[in-house]
């Protein structure tokens, strides 16, 4: 089990750039694979980006793809969302998940495949 903490919300205006981070603890977190989510206001909580456990698979939501980047950096146990031209309808809690993986490849894009999750932080973007 790893703990994460997410960072890196705030306001920012349509267009803008935001960089979230996902924090994790313990020493094994080179074999967990990690997932971004986000929950818009009054609605479902969806998708976004998914990182395999080495870094070097990433699956994104397709309306997402263009626009954002996962990435990890196991040496600081941390995965990163470097969100860009973010729009209104991009405003939501954002959160970060993970889960071990014995599977090399392994992206989950569903909430229900992770096991830890952070406690989300906002992001909200102004027209």
């Amino acid at each position: 089990q790893v703990q994460l903490v997410e960072s890196g919300g705030g306001l920012v205006q349509a267009g803008g750039s935001l960089r979230l981070s996902c924090a994790a603890s313990g020493r094994t977190f080179s074999m967990y694979a990690v997932g971004w989510f986000r929950q818009p206001p009054g609605k479902e909580r969806e998708f976004v980006a998914a990182i395999n456990r080495a870094g070097d698979t990433e699956y994104y939501a397709d309306s997402m793809k263009a626009r954002f980047t996962i990435s990890r950096d196991n040496a600081k146990n941390t995965v990163y969302l470097q969100m860009n031209n973010l729009k209104p309808e991009d405003t939501a809690v954002y959160y970060c998940a993970s889960r071990y993986s014995g599977a090399y490849y392994f992206t989950g894009r569903a909430s229900s495949e992770y096991d830890d999750w952070g406690q989300g932080t906002l992001v909200t973007v102004s027209s």
